[in-house]
Order: structure tokens, then sequence, then C-alpha cells
């Protein structure tokens, strides 16, 4: 495990978070609960069915005693009655949302809302789709706030680039093909994500194939005027583009090909010009450097809701929980 999620899990222990399972009966999160408990850094409470949950982890010698287990199949008429309400204007009645908060996604987005739990994790085997309605249904977006998106931190070992081998990649996890205002909005979204959760000043670079003009193209307008947006909206941020990857990160390819830019060569925060380059670039780094790939975390929700790749470890899970209790310390 790297130093940067080390590091996270050490924030995570001075002010200690709960944070619900929602996939209590899968076994990656039954480890990774066992994990956390081990290691101290977070609260847990498992969703599903407790016997099966409780023998799963014996049968695997797996030490989940004095972690909390709810089953959300027995309903919940106070989390029931607060979604009947929230969604009235769609037609939900209350027998609907009874059968609605029996999900154990629901459940524990509506845990969050009534601030039983300071935020949750799921997606080892739901759906990134799954995993989002129920948090935009009942927790909305975050104040100021005009798009969710999704990002990954990516921790490369002995990477020379980006903050000691540690960047944000986004959006690389939800928004398919965003608009020129959507990626404006992604990059400051994602930049306050890095400031808040790697502690070091973000230096964005907005990814194109081409760099500071030397491609004509639709798409590469998008970027440039992306790149406008964004430093209208956030003068204050080290933000450039459009810049090609490796203007972005070498500091030697940077000084040959956009000797102006302050973040040419030493960004840390890479914004993806549509998911298809964000997903790729992500499971690339993650397979051919071995790198450490922590998401798809959510931005922009009013509370932390954090999704998994089905792929992902229970380790990978584990260190999720830690970001996800150092984004509710933050809020």
């Amino acid at each position: 495990m790297s130093a940067f999620i080390d590091g996270l899990k050490a924030r995570a222990r001075e002010n200690m978070k709960t944070i619900v399972l929602a996939e209590g009966e899968e076994l990656r999160t039954i480890r990774a609960a066992a994990i956390v408990k081990a290691e101290g850094y977070a609260k847990n409470i498992l969703l599903g069915d407790p016997e099966k949950i409780r023998k799963m982890a014996a049968d695997e010698g797996l030490d989940i005693d004095g972690i909390e287990i709810i089953d959300p199949s027995e309903g919940n008429e106070e989390f029931a009655e607060l979604f009947a309400e929230l969604r009235k204007k769609k037609g939900v009645t209350i027998e609907q949302a009874r059968e609605t908060v029996k999900d154990p996604l629901y459940y524990g987005v509506m845990m969050v809302k009534k601030g039983i739990v300071d935020g949750m994790v799921a997606g080892a085997v739901n759906s990134s789709a799954n995993v989002i309605r129920p948090s935009l249904q009942i927790l909305k977006t975050a104040p100021d706030t005009k798009l969710v998106s999704a990002f990954f931190i990516i921790n490369v070992p002995d990477c020379e680039y980006g903050e000691h081998g540690t960047f944000i990649f986004g959006d690389s996890g939800l928004n398919q093909d965003p608009t020129a205002e959507e990626l404006s909005e992604i990059a400051i979204s994602s930049a306050k994500s890095f400031h808040d959760l790697v502690g070091a000043e973000p230096k964005v670079a907005m990814l194109s194939y081409s760099t500071y003009g030397s491609a004509k193209h639709e798409r590469v307008t998008k970027v440039q005027e992306a790149t406008k947006l964004a430093k209208e909206k956030a003068p204050e941020l080290e933000l450039d583009g459009e810049l090609q990857l490796d203007a972005a990160i070498v500091a030697s390819v940077g000084e040959q090909k956009a000797p102006s830019s302050h973040v040419a060569g030493h960004a840390n925060v890479l914004i993806f010009p549509d998911l298809d380059a964000g997903n790729i670039g992500y499971k690339l780094v993650q397979r051919l450097a071995k790198a450490e790939a922590y998401g798809p975390i959510l931005q922009g929700i009013a509370a932390p809701v954090n999704d998994l790749s089905r792929g992902c470890s229970a380790e990978d899970i584990a260190g999720v929980v830690a970001i996800t209790a150092v984004q509710a310390q933050n809020k």
C-alpha cells in the first residue's frame, strides 16, 4: 500500500467517521470491513443478512466482531416516509417507497441522508448507474455544484511525475461526452478534490491530442473552450490547456511544446476530454504501470457516496473507505 493511502488512513483516524458498506454479502466487502477494523481508521456498518455475513466471515477466518450488520430487507418505515416525501412529485407512493428502501443501495443512502452514517461505499457488484441513482434522488447535488462527476486517484510507484506519482484522473467514470461547460466544471471540482485529498496544490491540465492549437478539430475546440471557461470561473487555479499528455506531465516536453505555461510538465490533475479517454487512460496506467487506482470517486453530491470498479480488490475497497472518511471530514 502506498504512502499516499497510508497518509489518508492516518488522517481518517484523527476524526473517525462511520461508513456504510451497502454490499455486505459480498466477500471482498466483508474482507474490506475486516481490514478497516484491524487498522482502525473508520467504523463500518454492513448491509445484508446478518447470519449469512457472519457465516461467510467465519468460513474465511475474518474478524468482523463488533461490526454492526443491518438487514435492509426488513424495511424501515421512517426511511420509507422520507423517501415518499422526497419523491412525491415523481408520483412515488408510500407503498412503493417501502419496497424501494429495502434495496441496500437506497437503504444505505437513506442512512447518509439521516446522518446515521457519514458516507457510503458500493459498486463491487453494482453498476455505477445503480450506485449514483439513489444518491441523486435522495442527497441531491452539493451547494454551488452544477454537475456530478467522477475521478480516480492514481498512485504510480517510483514515479517522478505528478505529486510524487499521485494524480487525479477526471472524469474517468461517469460523464460520457461532456460539453465544454461540463468539462470546465469537472476541472474545477477535480482541483478541489485533489487539494482536499492529496493536500497539495493542484496543477490542472486540460488534455487533448493537440497542444496550443497544434491540431484543428471540433474536439480540440471543445477543450480550448473548456479551458477558457474554467479560467474565467476559477482564475486562482493553476490550469492550462489544451495540452497533450506528455506536454502536461514531462517537464522537458512541456518546455518545448508550451514554454509559456506554468502547468505544462508539472500537471497532477488530468482532465480527459471524454469518458473513452478517461477510462482507457486510467486502466492503462493501472495495469501497465502497476498503479493503485481508487475510484470512481464521486464529486458534486451533497454527502460522500463513492462507487467502486467491479474489478476491485478488498484492499481497494478499504482504500476507498479511507477516502470517503476524509471526504466526510472535509464536509
